[in-house]
């Protein structure tokens, strides 16, 4: 049976993610803030929580993160740029999954196929951006690439056949987009879920270290 490990499954992505998985017969393990005092932005929570786990996760899912944190919501110019409102974009989105990351890999199996995968966001991407703005959200996601990839380097090293990726789920309406959406097209987190599944099912180790979209195709960097 395949088990599985979603760090924020209390929120949008991570619950309808591990609806699907449960649905089609998978072991799921949630951790989250509100309902384990799972905070990622806390070490010595992370390290309490991860060194609770027992066994092994074919799967190891990051869904936290945020756009809008205490009321600081995404900057339309760099002199709307607060380093409050950064630290706890960074603290969130980058060194959150950082902290998870250290103790993951310990985690995963070594004699099969293994995912490390913490979701990302296209506005992260250096490459495409075209519009400016968000500097915080984007710095942020961009870091969290970075994270994603030097850490998959160190994972093929243990983990022959494993596979670590950042993924942009696209647009989901959740409580997390609900004020941003606009004119935006969007999806249900249920089939944003599905999506993601889609991707993660068809991961081979030739793809570690990758950043991809919900349909699978590769974001650029």
């Amino acid at each position: 049976m395949e088990r599985v490990l979603i760090i924020g499954n209390s929120g949008g992505i991570g619950s309808a993610l591990e609806s699907a998985l449960r649905a089609r017969g998978s072991e799921v393990t949630g951790l989250s803030r509100s309902q384990d005092g799972f905070d990622v932005t806390d070490e010595a929570a992370v390290a309490e929580g991860m060194a609770r786990l027992d066994g092994e996760f074919d799967l190891i899912f990051i869904a936290t993160g945020a756009l809008e944190i205490g009321g600081a919501g995404p900057e339309k110019t760099v002199k709307a740029i607060s380093a409050e409102a950064m630290a706890d974009q960074m603290a969130l989105n980058v060194i959150g999954p950082a902290l998870v990351m250290r103790h993951a890999f310990d985690l995963m199996p070594r004699n099969r196929r293994s995912v490390f995968a913490a979701l990302s966001a296209r506005v992260g991407s250096i490459g495409d951006n075209r519009l400016g703005g968000w500097i915080s959200y984007r710095a942020s996601k961009a870091a969290l690439n970075q994270v994603i990839h030097t850490g998959a380097i160190e994972l093929a090293r243990s983990h022959k056949q494993g596979v670590c990726v950042a993924l942009h789920p696209g647009t989901v309406r959740t409580a997390f987009t609900e004020k941003y959406l606009g004119r935006h097209p969007s999806v249900a987190a249920e089939d944003a879920a599905q999506n993601l599944l889609g991707v993660l099912d068809g991961l081979t180790p030739e793809q570690n270290g990758g950043f991809y979209d919900w349909a699978g195709k590769p974001v650029p960097w």
